[in-house]
């Protein structure tokens, strides 16, 4: 299934330092999908299910396979599988290239790399980074920080102190991904990415104040360029008689983009130190995620206090 997005196969040869055997000239090709398949079943002749959307890999296998064939059988097969014109097709274990593959690679205009990778190694390396570059993703208004690890996607409305907060954690040590619009990407069926678009990076704006470079003023450790979500923190003006959770028994979830993140909401009044209840909200998650539930534990002592005493 492709993908709205797309992805250069210039930024993939650049990234996997990929040998270029041939090139069509004056034509940017881009790879849509993060499929990718083994050429082989396309080798022996069967298109019923081939994908030319997706990158074509031929590793040791494929490559025997082809070396058992009569030149003439070898060249009629290789013409069939270029003729579909797949978008790329990538060769690994330093494994050479067909005389054949080059010549069609000419004639029906496609690209062919090769790597010194092993096949498994650099399927697994290439699906992982489609998966990021063509991830869905969307774009929401808050704060992206990390704290102890855990990556926190601070919400709220404007001028709840989101930004101040964020600040105040980057003197506490932590570091920033993104303030004002976090750019979130879906890069599997469990985990979300956030960063930030790069006009803004590193930059937070602190009402009265103005734009400050965070990576200057606070050194390179104090940002980074992506974090997964694993907590957001909705932080709302406190409303006096409102009911807040005090136990954390149960656990609140929103859905993004079809995944369920643990949601906290932290009333904000003059006095409460948010740095410090983001730092605690955060170790606690950990503690949630590897198996540890406070509130839980808390309620079955009190439970058992309480049986005690009867």
């Amino acid at each position: 299934m492709e993908s709205l997005y797309s992805v250069s196969l210039d930024s993939l040869i650049e990234e996997f330092s990929l040998e270029s055997m041939y090139i069509p000239p004056e034509e940017e090709i881009l790879v849509r999908t993060t499929e990718v398949n083994r050429a082989g079943l396309a080798l022996t002749g069967f298109f019923e299910h081939f994908e030319n959307s997706r990158i074509q890999i031929i590793g040791r296998a494929e490559y025997r396979y082809l070396e058992t064939l009569e030149d003439e059988l070898r060249d009629r097969r290789i013409h069939d599988f270029m003729s579909k014109k797949p978008v790329v097709v990538i060769y690994t274990s330093e494994l050479e290239v067909h005389a054949e593959m080059l010549k069609y690679a000419e004639e029906f205009s496609v690209p062919v790399l090769r790597t010194e990778r092993m096949t498994s190694a650099f399927t697994a390396a290439v699906i992982a980074s489609l998966n990021v570059s063509l991830a869905p993703r969307l774009t929401r208004h808050g704060v992206l920080v990390e704290v102890y690890g855990e990556g926190l996607l601070i919400l709220g409305d404007s001028g709840v102190g989101k930004s101040e907060t964020a600040i105040e954690l980057v003197k506490r040590g932590h570091r920033l991904i993104a303030d004002d619009a976090v750019e979130i990407k879906r890069v599997s069926d469990k985990t979300l990415v956030g960063s930030a678009p790069e006009i803004i990076r590193h930059y937070v704006e602190l009402r009265g104040i103005g734009i400050v470079d965070v990576r200057r003023i606070f050194g390179i450790g104090a940002v980074k360029m992506t974090e997964k979500i694993d907590l957001i923190i909705n932080l709302e003006p406190w409303v006096q008689g409102k009911m807040y959770d005090r136990l954390g028994i149960e656990t609140e979830t929103m859905d993004i983009m079809g995944i369920k993140v643990p949601i906290t909401t932290i009333p904000v009044k003059p006095g409460r130190n948010l740095a410090i209840i983001l730092e605690i909200a955060a170790m606690n998650n950990r503690q949630k995620r590897m198996g540890y539930n406070t509130a839980v534990e808390f309620n079955k002592r009190l439970m058992g206090q309480m049986e005690v005493e009867q």
